[in-house]
């Protein structure tokens, strides 16, 4: 395996304790030498230590590095004069400024947990929501219109690049997958809200244009509100499902709550030259510092993390590792070795880290 370089921004509540526990799971798979963590500041707390949320020192990190591997971000209370919530602000700034178009986040059903969909279990639901990053209705971010206290509008932005890009790399992933598990079919879902406003209508175009070149891979279509009965009815006929920017963000929360919840829910937001890694929770400041946070999300970000260094650089063992420790977090979960208290167990975050890395030092997972 090649060496590579990480940013590596904790962030805020439990953000440290999950980014550290990942560290560990990754040089346990990888190697202590291949991979070198960069920690460098940034998040909420920053902020109220500098008024930086994201440091240039940072940033120029993070262009630098070959990936970026994030814990969480976010202290309640602490906002622009605007409102808006500064901790958001640190990934959302990477986001645009280093083009991370496609938010990819795994539906996945593991091992030894429980889905509240009483009709399906390990490997009944197995689907992957390709949220577009940069557009949609947050294109307005730091932009809206507030009149006088009495009106407010935020513009819903769609445009033919940015769609036929996050389009394309739905249809590229739904390739390399094995179908969904209803059927085995390769199919791409467009969610979208075409039958009533023009920017979801065009969406909908700009995909079908795309499908064009993927003829072997069928095109499917649901309204957003629609889309969110059939995920909890019949899951396991998606395979790969692509969406603006706030559907994809709505229904991606809602596919992690079939699958056990936030806290085992990993994210990545990629683009052609950079990517960005970390669990889909929040900072959870609640209860950071006392080791009770699943650092599986984040582990399991790294996992993804691995797999696209793999694909961008051509290393196979990349893409190997994240697979064993993917594997080795089931046997975990299945086992019932150490359940984090969000599934119903009692282990600290330590105790999860831990029970992961022994499988991954005994050679115990197989991908």
């Amino acid at each position: 395996m090649s060496k590579y370089q990480i940013a590596t921004i904790e962030g805020d509540g439990i953000g440290p304790e999950v980014a550290q526990a990942a560290v560990r799971v990754l040089k346990e798979a990888c190697g202590a030498d291949t991979l070198h963590f960069e920690m460098l500041p940034g998040g909420a707390d920053h902020y109220v230590q500098t008024g930086q949320v994201l440091p240039d020192d940072t940033y120029a990190a993070c262009r630098q590095m070959d990936a970026i591997l994030h814990g969480a971000a976010g202290v309640p209370g602490v906002v622009y004069p605007d409102g808006t919530e500064v901790g958001n602000d640190l990934h959302l700034r990477l986001r645009f400024e280093l083009d991370l178009y496609a938010n990819v986040r795994p539906i996945k059903l593991l091992p030894g947990v429980l889905s509240p969909l009483r009709a399906f279990d390990e490997g009944g639901i197995d689907y992957v929501i390709i949220r577009e990053n940069t557009e949609g209705l947050y294109a307005s971010r730091g932009a809206g219109v507030l009149l006088r206290d009495e009106f407010a509008s935020d513009s819903l932005v769609i445009t033919r690049k940015g769609t036929e890009r996050v389009a394309r790399f739905a249809f590229d992933l739904a390739r390399r997958r094995r179908g969904a598990p209803r059927d085995g079919k390769s199919r791409v879902t467009v969610c979208d809200k075409a039958n009533i406003l023009r920017t979801y209508a065009f969406f909908r175009s700009v995909c079908d244009d795309v499908h064009r070149d993927y003829d072997d891979i069928e095109i499917d279509y649901a309204y957003a509100d629609a889309i969110t009965v059939h995920m909890l009815k019949r899951p396991d006929f998606y395979d790969v499902i692509v969406a603006e920017n706030m559907f994809g963000d709505i229904i991606s929360d809602l596919g992690a709550a079939t699958v056990g919840g936030m806290g085992i829910s990993p994210s990545g937001e990629i683009g052609d030259r950079y990517a960005l890694f970390q669990g889909a929770h929040g900072s959870a400041p609640d209860i950071a510092g006392q080791n009770v946070a699943s650092p599986i999300a984040t582990i399991l970000s790294g996992a993804m993390m691995l797999r696209w260094l793999g694909d961008t650089h051509g290393d196979t063992q990349a893409s190997r590792h994240g697979d064993r420790i993917e594997a080795a977090v089931g046997r975990v979960l299945a086992d019932r070795i150490a359940v984090p208290r969000d599934l119903g167990g009692e282990a600290t975050c330590t105790e999860v880290t831990d029970a992961i890395c022994k499988i991954l030092a005994n050679g115990e997972s197989h991908a």
